[in-house]
């Protein structure tokens, strides 16, 4: 409900995320939409509340202390907003209850199936599991494991059109046999979204439709290749949000109050970045390292990827970085020695306590180094599953290789034509230093040329993501001057040298007209202050053996952002490989975090020279938590 003259003057969001709902206030002022306030209070969805509404009301109730305004009464939104009070527009997202939980299955585990999967992803879902024909389990395990995980709704997908339906009516008895029930309410069915053969939807309906809510769309694999993920995608989000969840406790009020469909969390996220990937005319990049899971999403040249990694977090599954990482790659980032048995303690304790913080330096240290793994490792499944199925040319022969290719599809992710790169979640949001963001960013996904660096302040991106679908221009207005801290600009020469050797030449006008001349040699991080909101002209000559974007050698001048921490130019190379040697390992780290002032030096000079803890002699490189399961049992 817009303001009588239909100006959009106060616009209230919220995002009921699984711990927390956050509510923001938007508001017109002097002709720009700007964050006015943010309040937050627990999420109410689970006992004994079990009404997610009580969160919602506290939450804008703390909008209101903050503000001295009003916006309920009795219990209600004041619409419109008038003299001060009341508000014109309210949107919302929501996680809570763990969110959209999915259940995919296809055919073939690396064609209908990651299709599916790709677009569970999309519509933000966390996938619990894949069920394909080939996925090596029996027909008995696959429906042990649809019954046990109780997913919101499950996709099922496989077979060109006109092809044979035989193995998807035994997909389809296998998921009927397993009669998952829902998570929330008794008496629905649980939705079955079928995006597979159209030859074969009579025989799923039938075959499903007394059990379950089938839906049918058109096919995710029309062709070997060809993907058509929209209308799946849509569906899904359709489904989710007028069935599923109205289900659960509160959302049904939830639903009346809000002037656009609620969004699942991620999705909301993931448009927020298509909208700025389209806005800025860039590649963009981005990451929310969370508690539980990290999600990674990606827009490149119009193709966008989002993928989670469930296991991987900062405190629910911490545990589990150290396990899927291994203790040597969590050591090599902390610049002093590191006890394997003191570190998977003070890991255990912080998945046990989950809202501790680190109290020391040290501790801060090697909680980074985790944050960078389970960044690296998040981001190498994301590159694994952001594809583009590329269509033939009509009447060009394929050999059963090319078909297999085409069908898989090519790799998207182009590291050479990154233009940002976004960071979200506590981890990096709320580093004591914009420095220590920066770097982990930098050692995580190894940005190359040139790339601006950002983060997300106070998590603002699934607020403005579902804004985003009805007025993407206030949407971005926000982000970019509230919700985005700049952090600068990144020129990472490609390549590898001798440590010491010519690297690259720069010649920097800053915004003053004063030039800086700089030669930097290989190995090495430098900075160059450039403010927030300013701009400089880069001039960057490459050494033979490295290229910044021209190809090896050739000069490239560019205009670069400024931020929190200017331009850093990274000459570390790519990839990034540290000293094996560890006297020199800590060198490095020292080196690196002085050039950037990441961390008081004074004080870990201090924790150097204490060398208080032993070094494991036996650790072996890529060893994995075997001091783990000693202490949980595992």
């Amino acid at each position: 409900m817009a303001a009588p003259d239909g100006e959009l003057r106060t616009i209230l969001a919220t995002d009921v995320g699984s711990t927390t709902t956050k509510a923001i206030l938007i508001e017109k002022l002097n002709g720009e939409y700007r964050l006015v306030a943010r309040g937050e209070m627990p999420t109410t969805v689970e006992a004994p509340w079990e009404n997610v509404m009580i969160g919602v009301r506290k939450a804008i109730r703390r909008l209101e202390e903050v503000t001295g305004r009003r916006f309920l009464e009795e219990g209600r939104l004041i619409r419109p907003s008038q003299n001060g009070t009341g508000v014109d527009y309210y949107v919302s997202t929501s996680s809570a209850g763990g969110g959209l939980q999915m259940m995919v299955a296809g055919l073939v585990s690396t064609i209908s199936a990651t299709s599916a999967h790709r677009a569970a992803l999309g519509a933000g879902a966390v996938v619990l599991d894949v069920i394909a024909v080939d996925d090596g389990r029996t027909t008995s395990e696959q429906i042990t494991r649809i019954n046990e995980l109780r997913p919101d709704i499950i996709l099922m997908s496989g077979g060109v059109d006109g092809g044979s339906v035989v193995y998807l009516a035994a997909i389809a008895e296998t998921i009927v046999q397993a009669a998952p029930q829902p998570r929330f309410g008794r008496t629905y069915k649980l939705p079955l979204v079928y995006a597979g053969n159209k030859d074969a939807s009579d025989l799923v309906e039938s075959i499903a439709g007394e059990t379950m809510d089938v839906h049918v769309v058109e096919n995710l694999r029309p062709k070997h290749d060809v993907e058509n993920l929209g209308p799946a995608r849509d569906a899904i989000h359709e489904i989710f949000m007028n069935h599923v969840m109205a289900q659960a406790p509160g959302y049904e009020e939830l639903m009346e109050w809000v002037d656009v469909t609620i969004m699942p969390t991620p999705g909301a996220v993931g448009r927020i970045i298509q909208v700025m990937a389209e806005e800025y005319r860039t590649n963009i990049i981005g990451v929310d390292i969370g508690g539980a899971t990290t999600d990674v999403f990606s827009d490149f040249e119009g193709t966008f990827t989002r993928t989670v990694s469930a296991n991987l977090g900062m405190s629910y599954s911490i545990t589990n970085v150290l396990e899927s990482a291994g203790f040597d790659n969590i050591r090599r980032w902390v610049p002093f020695e590191a006890d394997e048995e003191a570190l998977s303690s003070w890991i255990a304790n912080k998945m046990v306590r989950p809202t501790t913080i680190p109290q020391t330096l040290d501790k801060l240290v090697i909680e980074q180094a985790l944050a960078r793994e389970a960044l690296r490792l998040s981001f190498q499944h994301h590159k694994s599953l952001a594809r583009k199925v590329e269509q033939e040319a009509a009447g060009l022969a394929m050999d059963a290789r090319r078909q297999l290719w085409s069908a898989y599809g090519t790799e998207v992710i182009d590291m050479m034509h990154l233009g940002m790169l976004v960071g979200s979640g506590g981890v990096l949001s709320h580093a004591p230093r914009r420095e220590q963001a920066a770097l982990m960013l930098l050692d995580a996904f190894e940005p190359q040329t040139f790339t601006q660096l950002a983060v997300d302040s106070i998590f603002m991106m699934p607020h403005l993501g579902v804004l985003s679908t009805t007025h993407p221009e206030i949407a971005a207005e926000v982000f970019d001057r509230d919700c985005l801290v700049r952090l600068g600009t990144c020129i990472a020469p490609v390549g590898k040298g001798r440590d010491g050797a010519p690297c690259l030449s720069l010649r920097i006008t800053l915004p003053s007209g004063e030039v800086v001349e700089d030669r930097v040699p290989f190995g090495e991080i430098r900075r160059y202050p450039l403010g927030v909101g300013e701009k400089a002209m880069v001039e960057a000559v490459p050494a033979g053996g490295f290229d910044v974007g021209h190809g090896k050698g050739k000069r490239v001048v560019q205009e670069v952002y400024g931020g929190l921490v200017g331009i850093v130019v990274d000459a570390r190379g790519r990839p990034l490989e540290l000293p094996q040697n560890d006297a020199r390992r800590v060198e490095k780290l020292t080196q690196w975090f002085e050039a950037l002032n990441v961390y008081p030096m004074d004080q870990l000079q201090a924790y150097q020279q204490q060398s208080p803890v032993r070094a494991v002699a036996d650790t072996k490189e890529g060893k994995k938590g075997g001091l783990l399961t000693r202490i949980f049992g595992r």
